[in-house]
């Protein structure tokens, strides 16, 4: 078994202050495997014994008192003969199956008491093999989540902590005549206190969504003109970025069922994505068709890329790019925002040549 000493760490802090460090040790389940072990050694003695007697009584050198005892013998053998070799292959294939499960049982205690870094080797049948790549996939995922969390926790406190800075410090200069309380100043707190309240909804949006509370409030909605005006509001950032952004989107297309307002949730980071990582003199695009029974909405940039090892998780929480200045929810909320109305999301990407998202709704008029 191939994993870290847990206990030989100092205590880690999201340990509870009223539990003790190191935890005390579970009882292993070994034990009773060893007494199985200790009953077939037994049984094997038992018989050998049994054998030997029967030789001997063979040999001539016990006599027994009925004149078939000859015949008895022979019997006992080829009996004792066939019981030992099935006990012999039971016994292999026994410990072929128990060994792995025993391994299986100690790294599950392991897991139970917080080390998510546990992995087993794969041995035995092919049975216990798969179940062991199960358990090394649920230990790796609980790792990667509890790595999230620690992650979420130091994003939000890095995350609120300048912008709640700006506006203590602001306050403060303020009451002490540093600064006017004029427009200008107000209107800089008021944009911080923005950014405070549009990470809160974030977070409250993930969790809602997470936990399959998150309730749409459908109606009647002309997408195609809710695209052009999302794109609309990104025009004046698309302008001083030096960015063409391009809106493609036909006219008299039907109205369709849809939360409009998280709807537009999904194009705002969509669009706020693409013009990040695309430079001066690209092109952002919108996109909007209805193929086959689907409305189909794509957003493509002319930018950087995504590499295609970090592809397949762009949609994951948690998961930025290096240069992402974010916590890393707003592709796993927009995927959430998607998966709630029936649709689906994909992501197409060439590095160096720009990325493509398509999100596709049911077209229910």
């Amino acid at each position: 078994m191939k994993y870290r000493s847990f206990f030989s760490r100092p205590r880690p802090d999201w340990w509870p202050e009223n539990e003790p460090w190191p935890p005390v040790r579970r009882r292993r389940h070994a034990s009773s495997i060893r007494r199985m072990g200790r009953f077939f050694m037994i049984f094997n003695v038992l018989t050998m014994v049994a054998l030997f007697a029967l030789a001997a009584r063979w040999l001539g050198v016990v006599q027994f008192s009925t004149p078939s005892g000859q015949g008895l013998i022979a019997y006992g053998m080829v009996f004792g003969v066939l019981l030992m070799a099935i006990l012999s292959l039971g016994g292999m294939s026994l410990r072929r199956m128990v060994l792995p499960l025993e391994d299986l049982l100690n790294a599950a205690d392991r897991v139970g008491q917080g080390d998510y870094s546990v992995r087993v080797e794969e041995k035995g049948s092919r049975e216990v093999r798969s179940l062991t790549r199960a358990f090394n996939d649920m230990a790796s995922r609980l790792d990667q989540l509890a790595e999230g969390r620690r992650n979420l926790m130091a994003d939000v406190t890095h995350e609120l902590r300048t912008p709640l800075t700006v506006v203590q410090g602001n306050l403060e200069g303020m009451l002490d005549g540093l600064y006017p309380a004029d427009e200008t100043t107000l209107r800089s707190l008021i944009d911080e206190t923005r950014m405070i309240s549009q990470l809160v909804e974030d977070l409250r949006t993930m969790a809602l969504a997470e936990s399959g509370a998150l309730k749409l409030k459908k109606e009647s909605t002309d997408l195609a003109m809710l695209g052009r005006e999302t794109a609309a509001t990104f025009q004046v950032q698309a302008d001083a970025a030096g960015v063409a952004l391009v809106v493609d989107i036909p006219p008299d297309l039907p109205w369709l069922e849809l939360d409009p307002g998280r709807i537009r949730q999904v194009l705002t980071n969509l669009l706020a994505n693409a013009l990040h990582y695309t430079p001066a003199g690209g092109t952002v695009s919108v996109r909007y068709r209805q193929v086959d029974e689907r409305a189909v909405l794509e957003v493509r940039d002319s930018g950087t890329g995504i590499p295609a090892e970090e592809l397949p998780y762009v949609f994951e929480r948690f998961h930025k790019s290096s240069e992402s200045g974010g916590m890393g929810l707003g592709l796993a909320i927009v995927k959430h925002l998607v998966d709630a109305h029936g649709g689906t999301i994909t992501a197409e990407s060439v590095p160096g040549q720009g990325t493509n998202i398509r999100v596709v709704l049911p077209l229910e008029k």
